[in-house]
């Protein structure tokens, strides 16, 4: 029988059978009061919509109506009404220059900001797996791309250094992209590598971002479809995910003037969190 690693018996001890919130159990920000009213309402409200939802299939054909509301409850989310509310999920894509005449749309899922930025520091430099179940609500928030399916797209995870990896032990984005690859039915590719002579990109300045990215990536091997959904945590200028999907087009680049015109790849990218809303 496989066996889960850690952070997966985590996940599916927070989605099945811890009933609490995930946010409310670990940043208890909101008064008590408050938190119990809420879940009071919420309470009432399903007990109404589970009461009349009874009513309807209290024929002999209910099998199908009762396993659909099991589903339902199993997949109602890993956030309370009342937190998930409070977070503003999915701002407006913005777009940055990867080459002459083409730019890259990046969607994120929420702000960099509470509790989001908390959560992700904990997940990255602490190895906090009690945050991932909240990271994995925010994952869930990002719309499959329109048109993309396992037959025509693949997703590209920020690749990691085999030094950053060594020093932190794991690879976050390789976790979040695989939870995201279930949740879309998009498989993950891992065909580009990163160059090791490049530093952390934090605490740097837009510009310092850009020309330390200069040619980080490579592609050890040719993207089986065209369609690519490239993946990062955090995005903070856009830098990583620009620099990534300039290696796929510098790719293209070697394809014969004639056929180049069918070589180019469909690229867009997403991420957990970028800036703040003020």
């Amino acid at each position: 029988m496989h066996r889960l690693v850690p952070y997966q018996t985590g996940l599916w001890l927070a989605e099945y059978l811890n009933v609490r919130c995930q946010l409310c159990r670990i940043y208890r920000s909101t008064p008590q009061s408050q938190l119990l009213m809420q879940q009071s309402q919420a309470n009432s409200n399903d007990a109404s919509s589970e009461h009349s939802e009874f009513s309807l299939s209290s024929n002999p054909s209910s099998f199908a109506h009762i396993f659909h509301q099991i589903n339902h409850r199993l997949n109602r989310g890993l956030l309370c009404t009342y937190c998930h509310n409070s977070i503003a999920w999915l701002p407006q894509p913005f777009d940055i220059d990867i080459a002459a005449g083409r730019s890259l749309s990046i969607q994120v899922s929420t702000y960099y900001e509470y509790p989001i930025r908390q959560a992700i520091r904990a997940f990255k430099h602490h190895e906090d797996m009690t945050k991932l179940p909240l990271l994995l609500h925010a994952l869930r928030q990002l719309p499959r791309p329109h048109g993309c399916h396992r037959n025509n797209s693949v997703i590209v995870a920020m690749p990691t250094t085999n030094q950053r990896l060594v020093k932190r032990g794991f690879d976050p984005v390789s976790i979040l992209s695989s939870q995201l690859s279930k949740h879309w039915q998009i498989p993950l590719w891992h065909g580009v590598e990163r160059i090791d002579d490049t530093v952390s990109q934090q605490g740097l300045t837009r510009a310092e971002r850009l020309s330390n990215l200069n040619n980080a990536f490579a592609l050890t091997e040719k993207p089986p479809v065209k369609r690519l959904l490239l993946f990062d945590d955090v995005s903070t200028t856009g830098a990583s995910l620009q620099a990534l999907a300039r290696a796929f087009i510098s790719s293209e680049q070697t394809v014969t003037i004639n056929a180049q015109s069918h070589s180019n790849y469909h690229i867009s990218a997403y991420a957990l969190a970028h800036g703040s809303q003020s």
